[in-house]
């Protein structure tokens, strides 16, 4: 795993390694800039729109937040990244989502981006999915996990049932299943506790 997989896997880059949007069904705008910072790399992109002596600045080797706050005024995200384990068990109780019948009752937005989702794996009760992980962002090479459950369901342990039965999926298709959270997500980083990640990189960036 390396911060540059991940910061492709995010976002949409140009051929001059600027960011264009992210990589999630829609393409939203993409951070003004974003910074993928490991162990013993780094990986960051500045948004093509950003003007050029600013972009020359902020392209700099990476020191000090404040630094890129100087020279951007927005709104600061950040969090940890995880590497699945090489084995992961295979969890019962979850489904393979293909058809929007599942998701109807609680996930009604979600229904339109199936196949952007995709693969979307769901542990359901009385038919209805009530825990999903899907793709928030995918590429060739790899895809990020995107997970909810429902306030009612919590601590039964279908997120890391149904996280971990993505991952097994997205390993199926050849490609590299990436997590990560905010570092004020609680329930995100015990998930990933459970299923034995292993925090490789931050994630910090400047939405304005």
């Amino acid at each position: 795993m390396t911060p540059d997989l991940q910061l492709r896997t995010l976002l949409v880059l140009d051929a001059d390694g600027r960011s264009v949007s992210t990589r999630e069904p829609g393409a939203y705008r993409a951070p003004a800039f974003g910074l993928i910072r490991g162990y013993d790399a780094c990986a960051w992109a500045v948004r093509a729109d950003v003007p050029g002596d600013v972009a020359a600045d902020l392209e700099q080797p990476p020191i000090h937040a404040d630094r890129y706050l100087a020279l951007i005024d927005g709104r600061v995200e950040g969090g940890p990244a995880y590497t699945f384990p090489d084995a992961i068990p295979v969890p019962d109780g979850v489904v393979l989502v293909t058809d929007p019948g599942p998701l109807e009752h609680y996930f009604k937005d979600m229904i339109d981006e199936i196949d952007g989702r995709s693969p979307v794996l769901a542990v359901l009760e009385d038919g209805r999915a009530v825990s999903t992980c899907h793709c928030a962002r995918r590429s060739d090479e790899a895809a990020e996990a995107g997970l909810y459950t429902l306030g009612a369901y919590r601590g039964r342990g279908f997120g890391p049932r149904v996280t971990a039965a993505w991952a097994l999926a997205i390993r199926a298709s050849g490609r590299t299943p990436l997590y990560s959270t905010s570092w004020t997500n609680e329930a995100s980083r015990t998930v990933a506790r459970k299923l034995g990640l292993s925090a490789y990189a931050s994630d910090w960036s400047i939405a304005d």
